[in-house]
């Protein structure tokens, strides 16, 4: 067997994650890069050895396959709390064999419920004041100040311990009603925030593993803890509601430490904790945080400590088998800003600006306060069209205000802990002195998601949409992937639904996602309705029931389209097969209710021919429709605001287009797991489906009933229209676009598909009038008023330099960002993963430089295009293990060179052959640099 230095396996993951710890999956699955010099290198076959300790558990053998992305262990049941090792080699092309890779690791968690012997514990306290509910349609009307005095002080809990010589190792495993914060010896424990974070708490609540070993040496210890509201118990959604699950805060927490002869000695939660409240007097996910630095309990998670006035906490029962152990990257600080400016309005207000809005938090520093200095921090995401400060959210408890209580030392610094605030500005009422930036830093929260893609161009104010939609995914995947990180927080469906795949190009979303789609399957209705939000709050649930429905066409699609996204772009199979259940149950959710249902305007009058075709038509109920349609939503002079006018107009086409869509894609799904019944039951629905869309809705001249741009893009895009009047079909879209100027009106559920539609339908030449736009509504009219990130609404500062009172945080309108990377860079996949990669860019875009980059779970991939006059550079690099076909546009065979040798001389290439205007080149693994003048 011959060994390769040229062939090296790195980046190691397991279930997608970098030597995770604390999992309970039980059968993990591996992954791995290959790299090399060479070109053209593919794997042939793999081997993996598993390690409990020294001893080899399971050994694979050699497997012979390509495959190099979630390679499934088979070895012995996994057990609790032990730590695997594991390592890979390959065999390529050649018949060469890589030297073994790096040891990677990962560890399992508690994985029976008889592992847990700790106790939940409450602290003293008083429950939490449940919040009356509010009428939906007056969650704006009559606001009245927030009485923060209805908010309790944060618990703190702690116990001492006394460890033994000879700590082999230790783990703390621990969960909370709430949010929590733990401390050992005076210093916090890890660097999530937000801990357990949210989640569908009365089936799914997250416990989190911490490595603790090297903080345990012999003699006396303090475990604390701190819990806050959060999610469990704060306030959170649309209407501000609390008491999601609860009104009472409570800790699990158990601490293991293993000893080198053997012994394990366990710390648990149980009445032996004492618990006190110290200088955070509340602290609110919505409203912000108070702070008293003259209540702070000196050393109180310290052995020095005397906490004989302490309270005793009271054990409680909860349900265990909810606890599942913490899956995909943990929240934490992504970055720090320095402000740009310290801005002082013509209202007479000093306003921090960071430049940039951000979901997160402000660390202040103070000098010289005297004490009870009283300092103020209000956060909003705009100024107001004269410059003062704006709190640009309304309604209840949307304060996103923090109050900090000096001390009177001669510095202090504050940084909030248990809430966080969507905001660029920070109007700041109380300090000391004069405020420099220097004294305020801005903290980025976010989910810690591995950064993966990147396009730029030569055009500035692109590269700045871009930009724009990364700061609003990193806001808006903040434990769930949310609308917003300031108004709501929560986890709509359709806003996943459309964003997935533009945030999987940006960052590693596949564990991120999986855990939010396991939390969707168990918040599925019996009757099949996946909720509009995902975990469903309460105050969602009496919001749907003024809908007589609990979801919607477009958003409970998200349970099939972000799973097949997932698969799509990272190969993985068992994502599909964990929630065809889930899929199945929302189809035939749809399926009952078409064919049983009339749509509303039925007077008695059909035929029995169009009486049938209504069983395949999901025209009945409630549906958001083509959401936020731009000229129906908002009126030019931003006085007149209906967002409910495009849903009444546009629902009935709308859903019947999403059940045709999720049809197809379970026809494929079904088809992909084996499962041939159901694949040739789906197809042959969503002809049916077809079928009468076009019969119902379709007159001769090709225009749709509802005759606004987005139903022709979802129409076209979900093939809906017989192909004898696709052209039809499109002149009437066309001409809807340029007789708005060509501007775009489409809505929610049909813009990710509208530059798409027009390019695969021959007019590239509108879509680019789109893109190019600068008149509202476009994306570079919010470019050009200075966005930062995505607005919720096109017309969020109106062209007369309104600033209206939406969110300025929105991700799902930068859905655009997946077509810049596919169409303009010309980066896409042909197979799951991109096993095999299709590089076909526009360099007719009216650009003259484009590139993207991505991270795949092969490998990176890049395609780089120059266009300069008439010569035209294209570089890509092919990760090992995959191939990529290449289109060259304008090229012509004779005068196309790579490296600079010519193409037609060059033998290390898979193919080359002509097609129409293109020269099209199979390539394996490397680096290419293809030159030509364009014909």
């Amino acid at each position: 067997m011959s060994i390769s230095n040229k062939l090296v396996v790195e980046r190691l993951r397991c279930e997608s994650m970098i030597n995770p710890i604390g999992i309970d999956i039980a059968i993990p699955r591996f992954s791995w890069t290959l790299s090399s010099v060479r070109r053209g290198v593919s794997q042939t076959g793999y081997q993996i050895v598993v390690f409990d300790g020294k001893d080899v558990i399971w050994d694979s053998g050699k497997v012979l396959t390509d495959s190099s992305i979630h390679c499934e262990y088979a070895g012995p049941n996994l057990r609790s709390r032990c730590r695997y090792e594991w390592k890979v080699r390959v065999w390529d092309e050649l018949g060469g064999t890589s030297a073994w890779s790096e040891i990677a690791f990962w560890e399992m968690g508690l994985l029976l419920p008889e592992n847990w012997v700790a106790r939940w514990v409450e602290p003293e306290q008083q429950p939490v004041i449940e919040e009356s509910p509010m009428d939906f349609y007056d969650r704006a009307k009559g606001l009245v100040p927030t009485d923060v005095g209805r908010l309790h002080p944060c618990p703190m809990l702690r116990k001492q311990f006394t460890v033994g010589p000879g700590v082999k190792r230790a783990r703390i495993y621990a969960t909370a009603h709430g949010i929590y914060e733990l401390e050992l010896n005076g210093n916090r424990v890890g660097d999530q925030d937000l801990a357990p974070e949210m989640t569908a708490y009365q089936a799914y609540l997250q416990y989190q593993t911490y490595e603790v070993t090297d903080v345990l040496t012999e003699g006396d210890h303090v475990i604390a803890a701190t819990l806050a509201d959060g999610w469990y118990a704060g306030r959170v959604g649309l209407m501000g509601d609390n008491c999601q699950y609860g009104n009472k805060l409570a800790l699990l927490m158990q601490l293991e430490i293993d000893y080198a002869d053997g012994r394990r000695q366990t710390v648990i939660t149980d009445r032996s904790f004492k618990s006190n409240t110290g200088a955070l007097v509340y602290s609110d996910l919505f409203i912000g945080e108070r702070y008293d630095a003259r209540l702070e309990r000196a050393g109180w998670s310290t052995t020095a400590y005397d906490d004989k006035n302490w309270q005793p906490v009271r054990e409680v029962e909860h349900d265990r088998g909810c606890l599942i152990a913490a899956y995909g990257e943990p929240v934490r600080v992504m970055q720090e800003i320095e402000p740009i400016a310290v801005l002082h309005t013509a209202k007479g207000e000093t306003v921090v600006d960071l430049g940039q809005v951000i979901a997160g938090r402000v660390r202040m520093r103070v000098r010289g306060a005297v004490s009870g200095t009283e300092i103020k921090l209000e956060h909003g995401e705009v100024l107001d069209e004269n410059g003062n400060f704006l709190n640009n959210i309304i309604g209840r408890y949307k304060d996103q205000t923090d109050f900090y209580v000096a001390r009177g030392a001669e510095e202090e610094v504050y940084e909030p802990r248990f809430t966080f605030h969507g905001f660029r500005y920070v109007k700041v009422t109380g300090y000391p002195g004069k405020l420099d930036t220097a004294d305020f830093t801005g903290i980025v929260l976010s989910s810690d998601l591995r950064p993966t893609g990147d396009f730029e161009c030569s055009d500035e104010r692109i590269n700045q949409l871009q930009a724009n939609i990364q700061w609003s995914q990193i806001g808006n995947m903040l434990s769930i992937p949310t609308d917003c990180p300031q108004r709501e927080r929560a986890g709509w469906t359709g806003d996943i639904q459309v964003f997935a795949p533009t945030a999987c190009f940006n960052r590693d979303v596949n564990a991120f996602l999986t855990r939010w789609l396991r939390n969707a399957a168990v918040e599925q209705r019996v009757d099949g309705q996946v909720p509009i939000v995902v975990p469903y709050l309460k105050g969602y649930e009496e919001i749907t029931a003024l809908m007589s429905t609990d979801s919607s066409a477009g958003w409970g699609d998200a349970c099939i389209i972000v799973p097949w996204v997932l698969y799509e772009r990272y190969g993985d199979m068992r994502v599909l097969r964990e929630n065809y259940p889930m899929m199945a149950g929302w189809l035939n959710y749809i399926e009952r209710s078409a064919y049983k249902g009339l749509p509303e305007t039925d007077d008695g009058s059909m035929t029995p021919e169009r009486r049938e075709r209504q069983r395949y038509l999901w025209n009945t109920g409630f549906h958001f429709g083509d959401w936020l349609i731009p000229s129906m939503s908002v009126s030019k002079d931003g006085k007149g605001v209906d967002m409910m006018q495009s849903a009444f107009a546009t629902k009935e086409l709308v859903s019947t287009c999403f059940y045709a869509y999720s049809t197809q894609l379970m026809s494929q799904i079904a088809q992909l797991l084996g499962w041939n019944a159901d694949a040739q039951r789906y197809a042959e629905l969503n002809r049916k489906v077809r079928m009468a869309f076009a019969e119902e809705y379709l007159d001769e001249n090709g225009r749709l009933q509802a005759h606004f741009q987005g139903i022709y893009v979802l129409a076209l895009q979900m093939n809906m229209i017989p192909d004898e009047t696709r052209g039809l079909v499109m002149n009437q879209l066309v001409n809807l676009i340029e007789e708005n100027g060509n501007r775009l009106d489409t809505g929610f559920l049909s813009v990710p598909f509208l530059l798409d539609v027009l390019c695969d339908n021959g007019r590239s030449d509108v879509a680019y009038r789109l893109l190019y736009q600068t008149e509202c509504p476009s994306w570079l009219y919010e470019v050009e008023k200075g966005a930062t990130t995505i607005w919720e609404a096109w017309r969020a500062i109106m062209p007369s330099g309104k600033v209206t009172n939406v969110s300025y945080n929105h991700y799902a309108f930068g859905c655009v960002g997946d077509w810049l990377y596919r169409k303009v860079a010309g980066l896409n996949n042909a197979l799951p993963g991109y096993k095999r990669i299709v590089i076909k860019p526009d360099i007719d875009c009216g650009l003259t430089y484009a590139k993207a980059q991505y991270e795949s779970v092969y490998g990176t991939i890049v395609t780089e295009w120059k266009l300069k006059g008439n010569q035209v550079v294209q570089e890509v690099k092919v990760p090992a293990n995959t191939t990529a076909i290449v289109y060259l546009p304008g090229a012509s065979l004779e005068r196309l060179t790579e490296g600079g040798d010519p193409v037609k001389d060059q033998s290390g290439l898979k193919s080359v052959k002509v097609e129409e205007d293109a020269v099209v080149i199979e390539i394996g693994s490397g680096g290419y640099v293809f030159e030509y003048i364009r014909t």
